[in-house]
């Protein structure tokens, strides 16, 4: 639900420079309805989810559905299907670069798992949460596998599944009980682990980007944090620009999730990405009581009722896992 939240008020700033959403908006700190000439969210309501959220719960819906046993074929097939229904509803602008390669790859004739072989963007990121709720932090060998697979079909590269098993390490760890600083601490060590995990592509090794960046901002105003992210680390859907800098906002929002949420919609770039894996991470150190409920009941485009019970089917795959390990 914090993803949710940082998901919905990017969805109106996303793929604009931070200076045109001063001018487009001033500074955003509510849901807004996109500018009439938005060039992918115009026609949207204030609060609207988009696909990160939309792809969040799909993995969720897998994951719980499938078990212990992660079903490649199934969830390609939930994909396809999501992408059919994504175009019909007029909103396949939305999607990022390295699922709409993969999946017209898939459509093509390739095997959905060499399809992601190429995919270097943060989609693998956004979405992981999931996966983090339903495996422990520990061992980090199993949580990496767990990712890895997940990404198979999108984003199977070095710095995609370094950048996914970082937010899910931190979001895990989180649930087990640290404190945001300490679960990004989890997702460094993390991202360290994985940094071979995948075909190779030439990018910056995202534990150092991650660890860069938490310090560039540490003690930083708000304004200044903001222009650090935008002009240092970058805001782009790139992996080793996006998932630094909402570890980053993590650090300038001191871990508060709605703060978080407004940080990341105003930094210009990929702001709907950046926020929902910032708040993700920072809701899961926080915890829902303390989500603001008026904002939370402004959501658009999700049933929250079928969250909790996602929510719920991936905590008994949690325990399953923490049992089986003894």
């Amino acid at each position: 639900m914090g993803g949710a939240l940082g998901d919905a008020l990017g969805m109106p700033t996303q793929l604009l420079s931070a200076a045109a959403i001063r001018r487009a908006y001033g500074f955003v700190d509510r849901f807004i309805d996109p500018a009439g000439d938005h060039p992918v969210s115009r026609g949207l309501p204030a609060g609207m989810i988009t696909d990160d959220t939309e792809q969040t719960l799909l993995l969720a819906q897998e994951l719980v559905t499938g078990g212990e046993r992660f079903d490649h074929a199934a969830w390609v097939e939930r994909l396809l299907a999501w992408e059919t229904d994504v175009k019909a509803r007029g909103s396949y602008d939305l999607l990022g670069p390295s699922t709409k390669r993969a999946i017209d790859l898939i459509r093509a004739g390739t095997p959905a798992k060499e399809a992601g072989r190429e995919g270097t963007t943060n989609g693998a990121a956004m979405r992981i949460a999931p996966v983090a709720i339903a495996m422990p932090a520990e061992p980090l060998t199993a949580l990496i596998d767990k990712v890895a697979e997940t990404c198979a079909a999108t984003h199977a590269t070095t710095v995609a599944i370094a950048a996914a098993s970082a937010v899910a390490a931190a979001v895990s760890a989180a649930i087990d009980g640290a404190d945001w600083n300490a679960a990004a601490e989890h997702g460094i060590a993390a991202a360290i682990r994985a940094r071979e995990v995948g075909a190779w592509t030439a990018a910056p090794d995202i534990a150092s980007r991650i660890r860069w960046a938490r310090d560039l901002v540490s003690g930083q105003s708000e304004e200044a944090a903001i222009a650090s992210i935008v002009d240092l680390v970058g805001t782009s859907v790139a992996s080793q620009e996006s998932v630094p800098a909402a570890f980053a906002v993590v650090v300038a929002a001191k871990g508060d999730p709605w703060r978080v949420a407004v940080i990341a919609a105003n930094l210009g770039g990929d702001t709907d990405t950046i926020g929902a894996i910032a708040a993700t991470m920072a809701g899961a150190a926080s915890g829902f009581a303390k989500l603001p409920a008026e904002r939370v009941a402004e959501l658009r485009g999700l049933d929250i009722a079928e969250v909790k019970r996602l929510a719920e089917g991936l905590l008994r795959l949690r325990g399953a896992a923490r049992g089986a390990r003894g």
